[in-house]
């Protein structure tokens, strides 16, 4: 669980910022469109640099795509990531006040071990 728990204290943190989930807000509400930063950004009312750090971090965590179009990046939404970590943190919150039943034996949960099977090194993936 330990590794599914880190996981998940990384998309908390990612969340856990009020223009990141506009970020999100827009792109899930657009889900069929791509932005490039500057979209964002003027949506938003903040600077291009500071829109592409959100973006950065939400890439990072694989809520969002990039798809280069000659010497432009457009992002879109990936609602499926989005939809595990949604299903991720209701599970979080539907198991927070039950005790473990396997004594908090990480290694033996199957909670923590099917997310390692999903694991990746690619920094684009969900899981880290």
């Amino acid at each position: 669980m330990e590794g599914h728990i880190k996981n998940m204290a990384e998309v908390l943190k990612a969340l856990g910022d009020e223009k990141r989930l506009k970020i999100i807000k827009i792109f899930a509400s657009n889900n069929n469109e791509i932005f490039c930063v500057s979209d964002v950004a003027k949506q938003l009312g903040i600077s291009q640099p500071a829109t592409s750090q959100h973006i950065k971090i939400l890439k990072n965590i694989g809520i969002l795509e990039e798809n280069r179009r000659g010497f432009r990046i457009f992002y879109k939404i990936n609602s499926d990531v989005l939809a595990e970590y949604r299903k991720d943190i209701d599970e979080l919150f539907k198991t927070a006040f039950e005790r473990c039943q396997y004594n908090f034996a990480c290694n033996k949960c199957p909670y923590n071990n099917n997310n390692n099977n999903n694991n990746s090194n690619n920094s684009n993936n969900k899981h880290q």
